[in-house]
């Protein structure tokens, strides 16, 4: 009864789920949406990314806590070997001979509650604006590590979809090749051809083949790779669902992304090194202030389980401590020093980064051009080969073109063909690249 409960809620929370699962065979089908939903959700370093930011979170009420009043409790266990003593007499002269009162209490156990309140504190004020800059920090790291997570799962799924038309494109041309091998051996026991064909033949056979197995090695390594940009387990079975194409709508969109202006203020890089030039500027300040008085108040109130014969301590008392910085020798002006420093050069990272940011976008848009119009010329390309092979094949049927020319021109199409989906990939490298300078096409839909 409880294994068919848990299929039942197993089945329920699949029906919900963002990608489609074959019951048959267990297998996760995921489009490219379906793989960079499941990756912002399950990817180990973003789940870090997250955590840091709830860290963060956590940091910001730390620092203000620091401000807010502090209740400390104590008990002390006291065992004084030898109480002073004064004769009884002193205080009451009919005391009797030899009679003594004492000063304190041999054992005893001493209670104490202090609260404390922060007045003033420059250090304190400083760092409680840091906290919140740090915080975006988080925030910040966090988008960074889902635009690059975004574009090596896109990277990854194409270079997989690439792979996979690529072996269905040598295990054709190996179909090819061995069917003219066939017919090339008759040939030669015939006396048709030279020996010299039927080897030439041979060998690409054997070098197709071994090109299909190492497709397949590499095929492993990047499902391997994919799954764990998924934060899936090594023995999961997973299908990508999207073809490998690119439609005319999509290469106008990509056309306008690589004449688009770049946004400086928009680069995740950008805004971290805005954060980190701000977190050593209040580093800087901090340090300054360190040279300024801490002024803090308190109320104790004591209490003690044996009361001596006489207690003149105060079981109340309230106060207020002032804490002035006079002399360090030098150590506070060395180190404020060294915060300025630190401060001018996340200044300068800051100027340097951004002019090399323009420059990136610049390579990267030209890149984008680049791969695009080669991609349109590969398309060009398969096209023409396309029918070109298709007037052979005819040629072919009607006995005018021999099986060896045939070959030859379903090999050049197969090429283009190959070239045609490499183009693809190449396209899609260049845009997430840019995409990902950009920061844009961050949020992936539901």
């Amino acid at each position: 009864m409880l294994l068919k409960k848990c299929q039942i809620i197993l089945l329920i929370l699949l029906s919900f789920g963002g990608v489609k699962i074959s019951a048959a065979q267990d297998t996760l089908r995921l489009s490219l949406n379906d793989a960079l939903k499941m990756a912002q959700e399950n990817n180990l370093n973003i789940k870090n990314s997250q955590l840091d930011l709830k860290i963060s979170q956590k940091k910001i009420w730390e620092t203000i806590a620091i401000g807010l009043p502090h209740i400390d409790g104590t008990a002390k266990y006291q065992f004084i070997p030898k109480v002073a003593t004064l004769p009884a007499s002193t205080f009451d002269p009919k005391a009797a001979e030899g009679a003594v009162i004492e000063l304190g209490v041999k054992q005893n156990i001493v209670y104490d509650l202090t609260v404390s309140q922060l007045i003033f504190n420059g250090a304190y004020l400083i760092g409680l604006k840091a906290s919140k800059v740090y915080y975006n920090l988080s925030e910040e790291s966090l988008e960074k590590a889902q635009l690059e997570i975004n574009e090596s799962v896109t990277n990854t799924y194409f270079m997989i979809l690439v792979g996979q038309e690529s072996r269905k494109i040598l295990l054709s041309n190996l179909k090819n090749v061995n069917k003219t091998f066939e017919e090339i051996k008759e040939m030669y026991k015939q006396g048709f051809v030279e020996k010299t064909d039927v080897d030439q033949l041979e060998l690409t056979a054997n070098t197709i083949t071994n090109a299909i197995s190492q497709i397949g090695n590499n095929l492993e390594m990047a499902g391997r790779l994919l799954k764990i940009h998924l934060g899936l387990a090594e023995n999961a079975n997973i299908t990508l669902t999207d073809q490998l194409q690119m439609e005319e709508a999509q290469v106008v969109k990509l056309t306008a992304l690589a004449s688009e202006p770049f946004i400086l203020d928009k680069s995740v890089d950008f805004k971290m090194l805005t954060t980190a030039e701000l977190l050593a500027k209040y580093d800087y300040k901090r340090e300054m202030t360190n040279s300024l008085p801490t002024i803090s108040a308190y109320y104790n109130r004591q209490e003690k389980w044996k009361k001596p014969a006489f207690d003149f301590a105060p079981k109340d008392v309230i106060g207020i401590t002032l804490s002035v910085p006079i002399f360090s020798s030098g150590q506070r002006s060395a180190t404020v020093y060294q915060k300025k420093m630190a401060f001018e050069k996340a200044t300068n990272n800051k100027l340097y980064v951004s002019n090399t940011l323009f420059m990136q976008s610049s390579q990267c848009q030209n890149d984008l051009r680049t791969k695009l119009e080669k991609f349109q010329i590969q398309k060009k390309s398969k096209e023409l080969s396309d029918d070109i092979y298709q007037r052979t094949l005819e040629k072919y049927k009607q006995g005018v073109s021999s099986s060896m020319e045939l070959m030859t021109i379903q090999n050049q199409y197969l090429n283009n063909l190959t070239n045609y989906f490499q183009g693809i990939y190449d396209v899609v490298g260049a845009k997430t690249k840019l995409e990902k300078l950009f920061n844009i096409n961050q949020k992936i839909s539901k």
